[in-house]
């Protein structure tokens, strides 16, 4: 895959694709009128913003048929065919939302066999593509079928080869059993931040257990930790953003939130990135972790992080970021890697971390 600039790149689990640690993903880019939109946005700055992506080394882009109700997934596929041939993109997408004619109405999560092999079909229409390179359940199935059926059509999927891997996302450590006992599961994706730091004790030792790759989504906390947040800008959201109803968005969590970001800037400033990248490190620097998912909706805001895919945190780092989370008490969760990155790690940090799990 040709590209104008080159990252660094991580195997994704035991599949065959290297990944660069960070992947623009197109959830804002499906606009808004719909239950978890960002309000309205415009397709060619969103074109622009991963073609802007790709050009600066970006191998993959994570969208899913419900964002926008397929919008997102079609400007994706517009965005790939301008694109010269060598230089697309891995593309990743997710099914198993059902939406309503009731736009704002909560989307049925659907895992029943034959739904999934008709939003796989929707899928390869709307990006314009002859196989998805990993295809993902977005969430649990509440419609009372078993996981195991709902994985062995995942299964039949790979082998008749319209999709290249096999991942879930939002999937809790019983049901990753269930499903790794069918077959393995290639990829997890849970939310993961310096905020939402719970998969840091339970999915993601699981995945590195199970040499599952792992792509976190919402590093920055859908722009809470992104530097540039502050409590004028989430109250001129747009009427339909989703964030307007989010607890973190709100008093008391917001000034927690907003605390923690600022913690992180003297880090920032002395890797002259932005306080997002090293949100976005941060995750990075977790044992098992391959990849994080970092919205975009215009070419300004990809520079504003893309300096996270070639950031380490040194243990010094580490150590101080842990000890601003427990200072600050945002978010819940381990504030510190379960497992030493270096030979320095504090074992007294981490058991501070430990003790600040929890905290809301």
């Amino acid at each position: 895959m040709a590209s104008n600039a080159e990252l660094p790149t991580r195997r994704l689990g035991r599949t065959d694709m290297e990944i660069t640690p960070v992947g623009l993903g197109a959830w804002a880019i499906g606009g808004g009128g719909w239950a978890y939109g960002w309000g309205p946005q415009d397709d060619r700055a969103s074109i622009e913003a991963i073609q802007h992506a790709v050009r600066s080394g970006i191998n993959w882009v994570d969208t899913a048929a419900v964002y926008g109700y397929g919008h997102s997934e079609e400007v994706v596929g517009q965005a790939l065919r301008e694109l010269p041939a060598a230089e697309r993109p891995l593309v990743f997408t997710k099914g198993g939302m059902r939406w309503y004619a009731d736009r704002m109405r909560e989307p049925l999560r659907n895992l029943q066999p034959a739904s999934i092999r008709a939003e796989v079909e929707a899928s390869l229409s709307r990006l314009g593509v002859e196989r998805i390179d990993l295809y993902q359940f977005h969430w649990p199935d509440e419609t009372g079928v078993p996981v195991e059926e709902s994985w062995a059509e995942m299964v039949r999927l790979l082998e008749e080869g319209k999709v290249r891997a096999i991942g879930v996302s939002n999937f809790d450590v019983q049901l990753l059993g269930r499903s790794e006992a069918v077959h393995h599961v290639d990829s997890l994706q849970p939310p993961f931040s310096l905020i939402n730091r719970s998969a840091g004790g339970s999915v993601i030792p699981w995945a590195e257990a199970h040499h599952t790759g792992v792509i976190v989504y919402s590093p920055m906390q859908s722009g809470l930790l992104s530097g540039s947040f502050t409590a004028d800008r989430v109250a001129a959201l747009a009427e339909d953003d989703w964030r307007r109803r989010n607890p973190e968005f709100t008093a008391p969590r917001l000034a927690r939130n907003l605390a923690l970001a600022d913690w992180l800037r003297p880090i920032a400033d002395s890797h002259e990135v932005s306080v997002g990248a090293v949100a976005i490190a941060w995750t990075l620097a977790w044992p098992g972790v391959t990849g994080a998912i970092v919205g975009a909706r215009s070419p300004e805001q990809v520079q504003g992080w893309i300096g996270a895919a070639g950031l380490l945190l040194s243990d010094a780092e580490l150590d101080s970021i842990a000890a601003a989370v427990v200072a600050t008490g945002a978010g819940q969760g381990p504030v510190a890697p379960a497992l030493p990155v270096g030979a320095g790690r504090s074992r007294e940090v981490i058991a501070s971390a430990t003790m600040a799990q929890g905290r809301s």
